[in-house]
């Protein structure tokens, strides 16, 4: 089992400067993924002062890139994505720790040259052999990264290593399994930061300590009163340029597999009996053992998926997934999913959890809802009241709000009324900033263990397979709407709806 830094322990480091001088190793640095994501979080994290004083960046790629392409191509990226504002006054401070190495990751020879260029600018740095690896690469591309980097020496070091690895972690439990045994061969479990950065959400990472912050919320969230717990991820963006990946992926890879799950793990242990990070990745873990299993021959009872056709999305006409560029005519992929979820435990009992997640939906949001039950009263009509709910807003925006059923002036009717808080996400840290931030420090509270990523795969296993034997349909849905109406179907059975 990892260890864990303790919650209260890591917000007092996080207001300070005392993170030991490394060396970020940056493979993939001419991608997309560094473009948008992290040259921008390395920057907020340099302007907030959590970066050390000495520290070196070495950026990898197969483009023969000069340091001041590099430099340009990095300010590139912070005029462009960066939270904050460019400060002119030290930005070349902070573009002269990155420097730029070509490297072809399948020639063994490469590597040690890398070496020497990593131990030449830990001399002149003073860095004392700590090193960062950070694979923003292409999936296929990180096991041979990983075995070079052993066989070439890189990983050992007088200091800490580390190694960052970006999803998918397989494609499939027998791959997963796979990737996880190279991986172990060069680093330790303890030096693995499986990253998602759905885990990085403030949101997120506050689940675990929002009751104890706040003790109306321990009396609302009796769990005697939850009625269904629903966790929607829904997106209005289409495969985009992504169709290679996404083809072979699907909804249930690229979404549920990691990020969803993750959501019911975080979601389910919001009554953890402490917050020590430790029993946060402990309790985790029993949440996703406890998942009752969905056997293939019974997908279809529990499980949705879907592909979109031709719509409007935000009132502008949009074609089907069928003729996005690169996707075959007659791709039976799902880029929409639905499930209904049981926990076996004590804790849930026989509250469901719904999740989904899809594409070209009607609006871009990441939240939690707590359905609460209707209690019977003799004087008010049951029909008359809308379920009390409670919902976690994670994504675009950040906030809580809660559903009431307020009586109507001068009438004898109610009617729903949302109290809500937003969070002022002006200032607020990107999830990148947080996860880079904690990797760097060494605590592994919000990065994927994996115990937690084989399980997931496990449960998963079953609905895949029930995909390749053609045991779930294919529904689709128009873009734009909701999803297809056999999910809405999915929770009328039980008396829900989604909300």
């Amino acid at each position: 089992m990892t260890k864990f830094i303790e919650v209260d322990a890591l917000q007092e480091v996080k207001s300070s400067k005392d993170i030991q001088a490394l060396t970020f190793v940056l493979f993939g640095a001419t991608g997309d993924l560094a473009k948008r994501k992290l040259f921008p979080a390395l920057y907020n994290l340099f302007l907030a002062e959590k970066l050390p004083n000495s520290f070196s960046v070495i950026g990898l790629g197969r483009r023969e890139w000069s340091h001041e392409f590099f430099h340009s191509k990095i300010e590139e990226s912070l005029r462009t994505y960066a939270r904050k504002d460019v400060q002119e006054d030290s930005l070349q401070d902070f573009l002269n720790h990155f420097q730029y190495s070509p490297l072809d990751v399948t020639d063994k020879s490469a590597y040690k040259r890398l070496q020497t260029h990593i131990e030449d600018r830990e001399i002149e740095l003073n860095i004392p052999g700590n090193r960062l690896f950070y694979l923003a690469v292409d999936p296929n591309l990180v096991e041979v990264i990983t075995e070079n980097l052993h066989a070439s020496g890189l990983n050992q070091t007088s200091g800490w290593r580390r190694l960052v690895v970006e999803k998918p972690f397989g494609t499939d439990l027998k791959s997963a399994q796979q990737l996880n045994k190279k991986l172990s061969e060069a680093f330790d479990e303890m030096e693995i930061y499986r990253i998602d950065h759905y885990l990085g959400k403030p949101m997120v990472q506050n689940l675990a300590s929002l009751v104890f912050a706040n003790p109306a919320l321990a009396s609302l969230l009796d769990l005697k009163q939850i009625a269904n717990v629903q966790i929607t991820a829904s997106e209005t963006v289409g495969v985009e340029t992504r169709a290679a990946y996404y083809d072979n992926a699907g909804a249930i890879r690229d979404m549920v597999q990691n990020h969803l799950l993750q959501l019911v793990m975080m979601t389910a242990l919001h009554l953890p009996e402490n917050i020590t990070a430790e029993e946060i990745g402990n309790k985790k873990i029993e949440v996703i053992e406890s998942l009752k299993p969905i056997e293939k021959e019974d997908a279809h009872k529990h499980v949705i998926r879907g592909q979109y056709r031709a719509g409007e999305v935000l009132d502008t006409p949009v074609i089907g997934y069928l003729d996005e560029p690169g996707v075959p005519e007659n791709s039976m992929n799902d880029t929409y999913f639905a499930a209904r979820l049981h926990i076996d435990n004590p804790v849930w009992g026989e509250i469901p959890f719904y999740i989904r997640t899809g594409k070209r939906l009607d609006q871009k949001s990441t939240r939690i809802v707590f359905e609460f039950k209707k209690q019977k009263r003799a004087l008010i009509p049951a029909e008359e009241l809308v379920p009390n709910l409670l919902t976690l807003e994670i994504n675009p925006s950040e906030g809580i709000s809660l559903k009431l059923n307020i009586k109507e002036p001068s009438s004898e009717r109610f009617k729903p009324t949302c109290i809500n808080f937003k969070t002022n996400t002006d200032d607020q840290s990107d999830a990148y900033e947080l996860l880079l931030f904690d990797a760097m420090l060494g605590n592994a509270t919000f990065f994927a263990h994996w115990d937690e990523v084989e399980l997931s795969w496990k449960w998963i296993q079953p609905l895949l397979e029930a995909f390749e034997n053609n045991l779930l349909p294919l529904h689709t849905y128009p873009a734009g709407s909701t999803g297809p109406e056999a999910a809405d179907e999915l929770l009328k059975s039980n008396n829900f709806k989604w909300w």
